[in-house]
C-alpha cells in the first residue's frame, strides 16, 4: 500500500517569517522527529522562531544534497504570503519539490505552478488527499492496530504515537506510524490528513491507510481531535472507526481547565473518556482494549507529574506515562 507519493528527504525547513514558535510549530515537529531528514533552515526578515539547524539559502542546500522544502510555517487561514513566493520559486529552480500543509495548494499559485512545471518539479500538498476514497465497510483485516485518542484536542496524540513507534522499534517489533495530519505526513513522508476528507468517507480513508498485514505487524495511529470535542468529535470518530483499533491510548493533559478553544466547555473526566472510545472501537472491533495513558506533564514539577501518574495508574488501573519523562515502555509491555 502507498499512500502518497514519498516526500523525499533531506529537507530544507522554510519558517517564513513566522511571528513567534508557535507559527513555526510544523517545522518544529519535523526537526524534533526527524532530525536525520533536515539539512537547514531557511528564514526570512521577521522571522521570530528559530531551530537548531544551519542557515541556509535555497542554493546552498541544493549544494549540500537537499530534495524538498518544507512549508513549515502556519498562520491565520492557511494563505501563503506575497513575500514567500520568490522563495518557493527560487527552490523549485533549485532542482527542489515543494511541500505545503497549509489550505491553499500550491498548484493555485501561478509563478510557483509555472515554476514546477518547468522545472519538472513535484508540489505536495499534505492538507490535501491525493485521490477518492471509498465509504468504509468495517471488515476485518489481519495486523495489528493502534490508535491515539485524547481527553482534548492537541494533547500530545501525535507526539505520543511516534514515541510508541520508536519503542516497538527498538525493541524489534515490526510497524508504521501512520500519519493522519498534515506535521505527521512531513515526518512519516506520507499519509492521509483526514480533517480534509469529506465526513462519509473518513473512516474508509483510515482503512486505505491501515491495510491489510502480517499478523504481526503494528499500525501506529495518530490520532486527530476528540470525542469530547464539539468541533471535531466527527473526525475522531470516523478515525476510529476506519482503524478497527486493537488497542487505543488515551492522551491527556491534566492542567486545562476547559476544552480548547470552548472556555465554556469542560474537560470530560477520564475514566469516562476511556469508556467512550472504547464503545465506540467497538463497532469495528469487540475486542479492543485500552493499553494505557499518555499524560502530558509539562507544566507540573517532577514530584507533582510522578505523584499525578502513579494516581492516575492505580485509579484506572492501567500503565500512565509521560511519554517525555517516563518514556512509553510501560505501555509497550502490556502489549508486546
Amino acid at each position: 500500500m502507498s499512500t502518497r507519493p514519498q516526500i523525499d528527504p533531506p529537507y530544507l525547513l522554510f519558517l517564513g517569517d513566522a511571528r513567534d514558535e508557535l507559527a513555526a510549530k510544523t517545522a518544529r515537529g519535523v526537526f524534533v522527529f526527524r532530525p536525520e531528514w533536515c539539512l537547514g533552515q531557511i528564514r526570512l526578515a521577521g522571522c521570530n522562531a528559530r531551530l537548531d539547524l544551519p542557515e541556509m539559502t535555497v542554493d546552498e542546500a541544493a549544494a549540500k544534497g537537499a530534495k524538498s522544502l518544507i512549508v513549515g510555517v502556519a498562520n491565520a487561514g492557511g494563505v501563503v504570503s506575497d513575500s514567500w513566493i520568490d522563495t518557493l520559486v527560487a527552490a523549485l529552480e533549485a532542482g527542489l519539490d515543494l511541500a505545503s500543509g497549509l489550505h491553499v495548494r500550491l498548484g493555485d499559485l501561478p509563478a510557483v505552478r509555472e515554476a514546477a512545471e518547468r522545472r519538472g518539479r513535484r508540489l505536495f500538498d499534505a492538507r490535501h488527499p491525493p485521490q477518492a476514497f471509498k465509504v468504509g465497510t468495517g471488515t476485518k483485516r489481519a495486523g495489528k492496530r493502534l490508535l491515539t485518542v485524547g481527553t482534548d484536542a492537541s494533547v500530545g496524540k501525535m507526539y505520543a504515537t511516534l514515541a510508541l513507534e520508536a519503542e516497538w522499534r527498538r525493541r524489534g517489533v515490526a510497524c508504521s506510524f501512520r500519519a493522519t495530519g498534515q506535521t505527521g505526513i512531513f515526518i512519516a513522508g506520507e499519509g492521509v490528513s483526514v480533517d480534509a476528507v469529506v465526513a462519509d468517507f473518513i473512516s474508509g480513508a483510515t482503512e486505505w491507510l491501515t491495510p491489510e498485514n502480517a499478523p504481526d505487524h503494528w499500525d501506529l495511529v495518530e490520532g486527530q481531535g476528540s470525542l469530547f470535542h464539539p468541533s471535531y468529535a466527527g473526525v475522531t470518530l470516523g478515525l476510529i472507526h476506519g482503524a478497527q483499533p486493537d488497542a487505543i491510548v488515551v492522551c491527556h493533559e491534566p492542567t486545562r481547565t476547559h476544552m480548547r478553544g470552548l472556555p465554556e466547555w469542560p474537560l470530560p473526566e477520564l475514566g469516562a473518556c476511556i469508556e467512550a472510545n472504547l464503545q465506540a472501537a467497538r463497532l469495528t472491533n469487540p475486542a479492543v482494549v485500552c493499553a494505557g495513558l499518555c499524560v502530558n506533564t509539562q507544566a507540573l514539577g517532577e514530584a507533582e507529574a510522578e505523584a499525578l501518574l502513579a494516581d492516575l495508574g492505580r485509579a484506572h488501573g492501567l500503565p500512565c506515562v509521560d511519554p517525555i519523562r517516563t518514556g512509553v515502555g510501560a505501555i509497550a509491555d502490556r502489549l508486546i
